[in-house]
C-alpha cells in the first residue's frame, strides 16, 4: 500500500488532501445532479387482455379450415400492429413527438421501442401444449404518464379490433371458399350424371340384365330359324311333288306359287339371322363397354364423396360465421384497463443523484490516495522507523 500502511497514514492524508477531495465530491454530485435533472422521465403503463375461450370446439373449428393455434393468431396479430402504417396511425392520433424534429421513420423506431406486446400461457391440458394464451399484456413506456396510459390502451383497442377484424374476415374468406368448391364440384357431378345417361343411350344398356335379354332374344331367333328352315324344306318337297305330277300349265302356276312361298320364307330368315349378328356383336363387345361404365360410375362417386365432405365443412364454415358476427367465439377483453402510473418508471432522479454522489465519493478518495503513491515522501518518525529501521532521535513538528 506504500506510504499508507495504518489508520493515522490514512488520516493523515485526508487532512492533508482534504480541499482535493472537497472538491472532487462537490463537482461530481453537481454533475450527478445535472443530468439528473435533465433526464426525461419514463412512465410505464400496461393494459391487460384476457382470451376467453371459443364456444365452438377446436376439432370443429380445424374442419372449418380455423387457426386452432391461439399463439400463431396472435403473432400475426402482434406483427399487423407492429407495422410501419400501423404505428404512424397512433403516432398521428394521439399526437406523439411532435416536439422533436424527426423523420417519419425515427419517431416509428421511437415508438417501436417504447411499447411491447407479452402472452402468458394458459395451464396445460394433460401432458401436451396446445399453444393456448390466457393472457396478452399491452405495455407502453412514454415521457407523460397521461400519454403512457393512452398508448397503451390505445394499442390494446387495436389489437382488439384486429383480432375480431381478421376472425371475421377468415371466416368469411372460410366460407366462400367452401361455396364456390361446392358450386364447382356440383357442375361436375351434373356432367359426369349427363355423361352415364349419355353412355347408356349410345350403347343401349339403360335398364339392367340387358345382356341376359339379348342372349334369351338370341335363342328365341335360333328357334324361329330352326322353325324356318323346316317350312323351307317342307315347302320344297311339296313343290317337287305336286309339281311333278301336275300337268303342264298347272305346274308352271305351282311353280310360281312356291317360288313365292320360299322367297319369304327365305326373307324371314336373312332378317332373324342378321338381328342375331347384331346380337353377337353387342354381346362381344359388352364387357369393354362395362369397363368405361365403370370408370364413369367411379368418377361419378369420387365427386359425390368430395361433395358431401365439402358440404359438411361448408356447414361448420356457416355456423363459425355466424358465431363471429355475434362474437361467440375465441375473443380478446379488457381485463385491466391501462392505469394512470403514479411515479416514473425504472431509475428516477433521485436514485441517479445518489449513485453520482456515490461514485463522486469514490472518485475523490481514489485520486486522493493516487496522489499519495505519485510522491511518496516520508512524514513521521513511525513512518522513518518503519521503512529504514532506524528510530530518529527527534522528530521536529510542521511549523506554518
Amino acid at each position: 500500500m506504500g506510504p499508507i500502511q495504518t489508520l493515522d497514514d490514512a488520516l493523515d492524508m485526508l487532512r492533508r488532501r482534504a480541499w482535493i477531495i472537497i472538491g472532487v465530491i462537490v463537482i461530481g454530485c453537481a454533475i450527478s445532479l445535472a443530468v439528473a435533472l435533465t433526464r426525461p422521465r419514463a412512465y410505464t403503463s400496461t393494459e391487460v387482455l384476457q382470451i376467453s375461450r371459443a364456444m365452438l370446439s377446436d376439432t370443429a373449428a380445424r374442419a372449418a379450415g380455423q387457426p386452432a393455434s391461439t399463439a400463431r393468431r396472435l403473432q400475426l396479430i402482434e406483427q399487423r400492429l407492429m407495422t410501419r402504417d400501423s404505428l404512424l396511425e397512433v403516432i398521428y392520433s394521439l399526437d406523439l413527438y411532435t416536439e422533436l424534429p424527426l423523420t417519419q421513420n425515427e419517431k416509428v423506431d421511437l415508438l417501436r421501442r417504447a411499447v411491447g406486446v407479452d402472452f402468458i400461457a394458459a395451464a396445460r391440458s394433460g401432458y401436451s401444449d396446445d399453444g393456448a394464451i390466457s393472457i396478452m399484456s399491452v405495455t407502453a413506456t412514454m415521457g407523460t404518464a397521461e400519454l403512457a396510459q393512452k398508448v397503451a390502451h390505445e394499442l390494446a383497442q387495436r389489437t382488439i379490433a384486429l383480432s375480431t377484424g381478421t376472425r371475421l374476415a377468415e371466416a368469411r374468406d372460410t366460407l366462400e371458399f367452401f361455396a364456390e368448391r361446392e358450386q364447382h364440384l356440383r357442375e361436375q357431378l351434373v356432367s359426369l350424371e349427363d355423361d352415364i345417361v349419355e353412355f347408356h343411350t349410345r350403347n343401349d344398356i339403360s335398364l339392367p340384365g340387358s345382356v341376359e335379354s339379348r342372349r334369351d332374344e338370341i335363342d328365341a331367333i335360333n328357334s324361329s330359324l330352326l322353325e324356318l328352315n323346316r317350312e323351307l324344306i317342307v315347302t320344297r318337297r311339296q313343290a317337287e311333288r305336286e309339281i311333278r305330277d301336275a300337268r303342264e300349265a298347272t305346274a308352271r302356276r305351282l311353280r310360281r306359287d312356291f317360288d313365292d312361298q320360299i322367297a319369304v320364307l327365305e326373307d324371314q330368315r336373312n332378317l332373324l339371322q342378321q338381328r342375331r349378328s347384331e346380337l353377337l356383336q353387342s354381346i362381344e363387345t359388352t364387357p369393354e363397354i362395362q369397363r368405361e361404365l365403370n370408370v364413369l360410375v367411379r368418377r361419378r362417386d369420387d365427386v359425390q364423396s368430395q361433395l358431401d365432405t365439402v358440404s359438411g365443412r361448408k356447414a361448420d364454415a356457416e355456423i363459425i360465421l355466424q358465431l363471429e358476427t355475434e362474437n361467440q367465439t375465441e375473443r380478446l377483453s379488457v381485463i385491466e384497463p391501462a392505469s394512470l402510473p403514479d411515479y416514473p418508471s425504472g431509475g428516477g432522479r433521485k436514485k441517479l443523484a445518489m449513485m453520482g454522489g456515490m461514485m463522486s465519493v469514490g472518485m475523490a478518495f481514489l485520486i486522493a490516495f493516487l496522489l499519495e503513491l505519485r510522491r511518496p515522501v516520508i512524514r513521521s518518525a513511525a513512518q522513518m522507523e518503519r521503512e529504514t529501521g532506524l528510530e530518529p532521535v527527534i522528530a521536529i513538528p510542521f511549523i506554518k
